[in-house]
């Protein structure tokens, strides 16, 4: 029952083209890396082109992260505690991502977005703090141009097997958590260096 539900979002994605990759990252009722996956399967089947498909997840995956910034901007913890559970957003998720902002400040949102569960919640902390709102997409849109070029070129390299993606992905998520936590160190190294 349940895969026939999902398989037939993937035709009403398929027929939807790049709206229907943006729509499926910014509902996110499927996990984002296996919409960019057949996302990737289309572009190898010549349904929709790369860069489209790379724009589309883009702006997708940020104006859902925006979304999330937003309700924790303006309806904060007590709204998100009430109703973060229709949001698929449990309590420990949230403090985790909390305490993550809290104790790496606002680079934490390029970095978190390559961390399974805290890579969607850590917008909402972002807006709790009203981070100002350039910096925050211009790193979430700095996060999801590598992440969707990485499932998009992994659903063309499977093909007709791009639901296997979470299998596939495992040996490059661990380097791309690599560079993004050397890189987010380097931030904080140089912003210390700028001010001493």
């Amino acid at each position: 029952m349940l895969k026939d539900i999902i398989y037939d979002l993937f035709h009403l994605l398929s027929d939807l083209g790049y709206i229907g990759i943006a729509l499926g990252l910014m509902v996110e009722v499927i996990p984002s890396e296996i919409v960019l996956s057949y996302g990737g399967f289309l572009v190898s089947t010549g349904e929709i082109h790369f860069i489209g498909a790379l724009l589309a997840g883009v702006v997708g995956g940020t104006v859902a992260q925006l979304f999330l910034y937003w309700i924790g901007a303006y309806g904060g913890r007590p709204f998100l505690d009430r109703y973060g559970k229709y949001l698929l957003l449990k309590p420990s998720h949230l403090d985790g991502a909390e305490a993550w902002f809290q104790t790496y400040g606002t680079g934490v949102i390029f970095t978190a977005r390559f961390v399974p569960v805290i890579r969607h919640a850590i917008s909402i902390p972002a807006g709790i703090a009203r981070m100002p709102l350039s910096q925050f997409t211009l790193y979430t849109v700095a996060a999801m141009i590598p992440w969707t070029v990485l499932f998009l070129l992994l659903g063309i390299e499977l093909g007709n097997h791009w639901q296997d993606i979470e299998e596939y992905a495992k040996p490059f998520l661990f380097p791309i958590i690599g560079i993004a936590t050397l890189s987010v160190i380097g931030y904080f190294l140089f912003k210390k260096w700028r001010t001493t």
